[in-house]
């Protein structure tokens, strides 16, 4: 059984984020999305806000598993899961060198575990959870931020805009 993780913050999770894990679960025979807590980054939701959308966003998706890990490396977390396969998305050249990086280093601590790049379609390269949060807030804002995000996140974003959170 082939098993993958994809690994974010998803902070909040985008279609983007979905379009990879749609395409993981055609791909590995198990994915496993976890919420990584990544200390030098503000978070905008907390992780079981983040968790609850991404179970939301993904229902009935079989082989699909949804957890959160903290003080791990990830190449440690994928083996402790059971996983072979580490996911990964592109959207730039920035993207890539850094991924590339990990990618060697994760493979110098886990030799056994490899990495699949993938790359979003045009329409979604650029965005990302910051272009989101960028984005939520001033007037009109709802418009142009539906089109970015699952249903369930955008209640979320509207919730939170409404608390002032």
């Amino acid at each position: 059984m082939r098993t993958a993780v994809y690994a974010g913050s998803f902070d909040p999770p985008t279609n983007g984020h979905i379009w990879m894990i749609e395409r993981g679960l055609e791909m590995f025979d198990r994915l496993i999305v976890a919420i990584g807590t990544n200390p030098v980054k503000h978070e905008n939701f907390p992780v079981d806000d983040r968790l609850e959308m991404l179970r939301q966003a993904m229902a009935g998706r079989d082989r699909l598993e949804i957890a959160h890990f903290d003080n791990r490396y990830l190449v440690d977390y994928a083996r402790r899961t059971g996983a072979d396969f580490i996911l990964r998305g592109i959207r730039s050249p920035h993207d890539y060198e850094y991924e590339r990086v990990m990618r060697h280093i994760n493979a110098d601590m886990a030799p056994e575990i490899t990495t699949v790049f993938l790359m979003p379609p045009r329409d979604i390269a650029e965005l990302s959870s910051s272009m989101v949060m960028g984005l939520t807030g001033p007037e009109g804002w709802r418009e142009n931020v539906r089109r970015y995000v699952p249903p369930a996140v955008f209640r979320a974003l509207e919730a939170s805009t409404e608390t002032g959170g």
